[in-house]
């Protein structure tokens, strides 16, 4: 069969934070794909705010460098497929590796495989892709190559991986600083034979299967993403398997339904480093992006028109978390977040998105790029139930429309629970934790009334322990802030799904009740100087709220109605400006995915762009007993 040799797909795979944006950054300045003059900034694929924030790869994104092999060879492009580490946004890895024919391990060298690596590392061996193993940050004080390296075998082993997957070439790496090499450094140091990534770039020529395709075929090619741009509309992704295909042609557009349009390609355009340039063809191997085709959608094929033959869709795993979204009904809606009354209402935004009809048109447009979210109908027509893979991808979301003007009303997470053989099976997690010897205890206990099993625990004698445990995903909603309590923020845990088990029975995961406000007004510096002994508070002085708003966390386990807009009167012993010396502390911010956590059952979270509201559900007090006295009697 014949092959292009001037081409190499390959996508890069890690967990969270071992390094592959960097390494992507490094082979685009060594392959000279800028110019002497240009300023770069690190972790140049990250161009999403919110990833550059978080320093996490959100959205999957592909690059493509021209490599000058040293022997003087024709050049050989490079398409590069950047994926996120994070298993919740697992539909951008299946999509990726959908376009790629061999992928590179990433692993650190001192943290070893993580739950994440588990999670691409099962995905390319389930789609028989070779493996080239990349040990990074071999520079580490920390670093253990000989152990990663047997752990990474092990992990193979235990995914079932064939003799020849097995068989992988390994290289090693400080990306940081643009070296690799083939001979294993000593722990702690940078690869000493070589000063560039050159044995890296041989590594994936040999290694990486050159595209395949047969003579005279028909055009076929997989969208695998999408994108926008303000002159051509909307762009679709996609890889060429069969055929060609040329700027102006006239192709079969196939739909997901199995039906079949005729439609013009507009503009071809192929990535060259970070940016897209016009092409005039795009071959067998070639990722490529088209335009004019303007209601697309993600694992639809294009083909040729006489012979139209489809690709099959691309699918994902099923999302496990799910949230209630809908407009904000909260008595401040539309006023601004400083919630300082008329000024706030004055100064707001105008371009403030409030109604059903903007909520559902952004839903809908999320779902055209995002295979693995789902959006469901309720008994509300002002809320719709978004389903994904986990608490942050959902977070993700939320915060990108508080962006762009949205103000919304969420709903504490759920799991998504299915019925195998009449009995209801939920969500579990394998979770990876590593904490210092010290809180081992408190960090079992935790696990404990939390439904979590220990699976395994180690201890590489560094003063830290390793231990898995698989927990029901609903006993993480709300973990990680008092795992980090609990840890004095020294731990680290990383969790990924496990599949589904029998329900495990009631989870009591948040102790303390909450500070309810019982009135609307404006916070007072008085009120909470009497409050403060009460529980921690979320509210600054001058802030204003309304009843039913959740102003702090209570102490004890019930909630408690408090009056947080009490003012100091003028008596005749004193006036009421007097000053007292008595000193507040400060309150505690809570952000998006620390509300999300914060919530119970009976309450959400009002976002608007300015700020993050956690309020009841039911916001008039007397509502809200007789409700709780009518659930005693039941």
């Amino acid at each position: 069969m014949p092959t292009r040799n001037d081409i190499r797909n390959v996508a890069i795979v890690a967990h969270v934070d071992h390094g592959k944006t960097t390494l992507v950054d490094a082979m685009l300045k060594q392959a000279g794909a800028f110019a002497a003059h240009q300023q770069l900034d690190d972790r140049m694929m990250d161009s999403n705010d919110l990833e550059r924030e978080k320093g996490i790869t959100i959205l999957a994104k592909n690059t493509a460098v021209k490599y000058h092999p040293k022997d003087g060879g024709v050049p050989i492009t490079i398409n590069i497929i950047d994926t996120p580490g994070h298993a919740d946004f697992g539909g951008e890895v299946e999509r990726g590796l959908s376009m790629v024919d061999a992928v590179v391990l990433l692993v650190d060298a001192s943290e070893g495989p993580l739950p994440q690596t588990r999670f691409v590392l099962r995905k390319a061996l389930t789609a028989r892709l070779p493996v080239i193993l990349c040990i990074n940050k071999t520079d580490r004080p920390d670093a253990r190559i000989d152990e990663v390296i047997n752990e990474t075998y092990d992990l193979f082993l235990d995914l079932d991986a064939d003799e020849d997957q097995i068989e992988f070439p390994i290289v090693y790496a400080c990306a940081r600083d643009g070296v690799a090499s083939l001979t294993k450094p000593e722990n702690g140091t940078v690869p000493a034979d070589s000063d560039s990534l050159e044995p890296f770039f041989s590594t994936i020529l040999a290694h990486v299967p050159a595209p395949t395709f047969e003579e005279d075929a028909p055009l076929q090619a997989h969208v695998t993403n999408l994108d926008a741009d303000n002159f051509l509309g909307r762009i679709a992704l996609l890889r060429v398997e069969q055929g060609e295909l040329r700027k102006g042609q006239t192709v079969a557009w196939i739909k997901r339904d199995g039906t079949i349009t005729n439609v013009r390609i507009s503009e071809l355009l192929m990535t060259e480093a970070l940016t897209r340039k016009p092409a005039e063809v795009a071959g067998p191997g070639d990722i490529c992006a088209v335009a004019g085709i303007s209601e697309i959608m993600i694992g639809e094929t294009l083909a040729d028109p006489e012979n139209p033959i489809a690709l099959p869709l691309i699918t994902v795993d099923e999302p496990a978390i799910s949230m209630t979204i809908g407009t904000n009904t909260s008595p401040l809606v539309g006023r601004g977040g400083s919630g300082k009354g008329a000024d706030a209402k004055a100064s707001g935004r105008v371009d403030r998105k409030v109604t059903a009809r903007q909520v559902k048109d952004r839903l809908d447009r999320e779902l055209i790029g995002n295979v693995s979210l789902r959006v469901l109908e309720t008994e509300r027509p002002d809320a719709w139930e978004v389903q994904g893979r986990g608490e942050l991808a959902l977070a993700i979301l939320i915060e990108t429309m508080r962006r762009e003007g949205f103000e919304l009303t969420v709903g504490k997470p759920q799991v998504v629970t299915k019925e195998v053989n009449g009995k209801t099976h939920e969500p579990v997690e394998r979770l990876t934790v590593d904490v210092p010897e010290e809180h081992m205890g408190a960090v079992t206990q935790l696990m404990g009334i939390r439904k979590g099993r220990m699976d395994n625990m180690s201890n590489h004698g560094s003063g830290w322990v390793r231990m898995e445990f698989v927990v029901p995903s609903r006993g993480l909603i709300g973990f990680r802030t008092e795992f980090l309590t609990n840890t004095r923020g020294t731990g680290i845990a990383h969790s990924i799904h496990e599949g589904h088990e029998p329900w495990f029975g009631t989870l009591t995961t948040r102790n303390n009740g909450s500070l309810v406000a019982d009135r609307a007004g404006v916070v007072t510096a008085f009120a909470m100087t009497n409050l403060q002994e009460r529980g921690v508070l979320f509210c600054d002085p001058g802030t204003e709220v309304y009843e039913g708003m959740i102003v702090g966390e209570n102490s004890r386990a019930d909630d408690m109605d408090v009056n947080i807009t009490k003012e100091k009167k003028l008596t005749n012993m004193r006036s009421s400006n007097a000053d007292v010396a008595e000193s507040i502390v400060p309150p505690r911010k809570l952000s998006l995915e620390q509300s999300l956590e914060f919530c119970r059952e009976d309450e959400c979270i009002e976002v608007t762009p300015e700020t993050v509201r956690i309020r009841k559900v039911v916001l008039d007090q007397k509502d809200r007993g007789r409700t709780a006295s009518r659930a005693k009697k039941v």
